[in-house]
């Protein structure tokens, strides 16, 4: 039995990179960007107005003001959204514009018709404090040409997608994703849409980890395997070799039916731990299957680590909360560095005392709320880790260490959100 700090860099270890693809940037909302995306011109590309109104020289303005002269200006004509650039021949005069406009020659200043009244051709502005160059958007004081405006390695938002289409990136370079299998075990499983008798129940933790993969952008696929030796080793032989990550739910512990383990020597998939020091998922076994890609082999036929092909194997427990636990405090890490994204790490102040005796870290769930800015963290004891229905109240794990068995109200420690 290795500590959580062995097991969590081990699994780092085994990060993988699944290369890159192209793809329509409408269709890449929550991937991961690998590329930079840079300004095709300037942002704005003209000054732009900002407000419906007139434009007008606003030296003209502080020239009248100071001189008493009636804030009145003939208009000389409409600059629209998406036509192009007319000039103010007379500064004593104004031009109305629109919202999105590109600023008439001549005029550096934007009164919105709020503050205007408009007769005969003539608009008078109502007030006497305005600023020169107001609700105009300067050309390129968001960004110049050739600046960087979206960092490689960025999650793709919504945010994104308006400057991927400003600056024309109809397709876009994202990581490409894992192909992944995820996989419950177990006699007394059935579907969601069965009536289980009374010694069975209907699988879970598969949906739980999908909807957990879903989170980060990954799609999977599904399937469940009885409790037959032959069977397991039959179908897990098939997915070691079509899937890049193979997560399974339960048949990793000590009972006679838990097969996993063995199955996975059998078909040489290397165990890299088994057994980790913690509370709850102690039985999580971790391990890698590789395999020789032939097609690129160097000249020398060497074997090294740039010819193969590894699948990656998560063998979680079976019970709800142990499965969910080790997918956010191993899977979601493994994730984050096989796409090089820095995962953030987030601490919340204990808001009761807690023992705990056994020499295990013990992931505890706990409510989050904030407290003058602090992150405060409030134990919720559920029933066990097969109590499902706890994580319904709960937002996040609290990562309690195990080189001490008293935890007191007020002390910080590191946690995982799940929510």
């Amino acid at each position: 039995m290795i500590s959580v700090e062995e097991a969590l860099q081990t699994v780092l270890n085994s990060y993988q990179d699944f290369g890159v693809e192209e793809i329509p940037f409408i269709k890449s909302v929550g991937r991961i960007l690998k590329e930079e995306i840079f300004a095709d011109r300037d942002f704005p590309p003209f000054n732009r107005v900002s407000m419906d109104g007139i434009a007008i020289d606003y030296s003209a303005f502080t020239s009248r003001l100071r001189s008493k002269r009636p804030l009145s200006f003939k208009i000389e004509g409409i600059q629209a959204a998406g036509s192009e650039q007319i000039t103010l021949k007379n500064t004593e005069n104004c031009i109305e514009v629109m919202t999105g406009a590109v600023l008439p020659n001549n005029a550096n200043t934007v009164i919105r018709y709020e503050d205007v009244t408009i007769e005969n051709g003539v608009a008078t502005i109502n007030i006497d404090a305005i600023n020169d160059g107001q609700n105009v958007h300067s050309k390129g004081k968001d960004g110049q040409k050739g600046d960087v405006l979206i960092e490689e390695n960025k999650i793709i938002s919504a945010a994104e997608i308006g400057v991927l289409a400003t600056v024309g990136k109809s397709t876009v370079k994202v990581a490409k994703q894992s192909k992944v299998m995820i996989v419950s075990t177990g006699d007394e499983l059935v579907g969601v849409d069965e009536i289980p008798l009374e010694h069975q129940i209907r699988r879970s933790n598969v949906f739980t980890l999908v909807s957990l993969l879903e989170r980060l952008n990954i799609p999977s696929e599904t399937a469940h395997i009885t409790d037959d030796k032959p069977i397991l080793k039959s179908k897990i032989e098939n997915y070691l070799q079509e899937y890049d990550v193979l997560l399974f739910s339960g048949a990793v512990s000590k009972g006679k039916y838990d097969f996993l383990p063995e199955v996975f020597d059998e078909l040489g998939v290397e165990k890299l731990f088994h057994k980790v020091a913690q509370r709850p998922g102690k039985p999580f076994w971790f391990g890698r299957k590789s395999f020789l890609n032939e097609n690129n082999l160097n000249s020398d036929n060497q074997t090294n680590d740039k010819y193969k092909k590894n699948t990656i194997v998560f063998g979680f427990p079976g019970n709800p909360i142990s499965t969910f636990v080790n997918c956010v405090a191993y899977f979601y890490p493994w994730y984050y560095k096989s796409v090089d994204i820095k995962a953030e790490t987030e601490t919340a102040i204990l808001n009761a005392d807690v023992s705990f005796k056994p020499n295990l870290t013990y992931f505890l769930q706990v409510k989050l709320s904030s407290r003058f800015g602090h992150l405060i963290a409030t134990p919720i004891i559920g029933n066990g880790s097969g109590d499902l229905a706890s994580l319904v109240k709960t937002d996040a794990f609290i990562q309690l260490p195990n080189d001490k068995t008293e935890f007191k109200k007020g002390e910080v420690f590191p946690i995982i959100r799940y929510r």
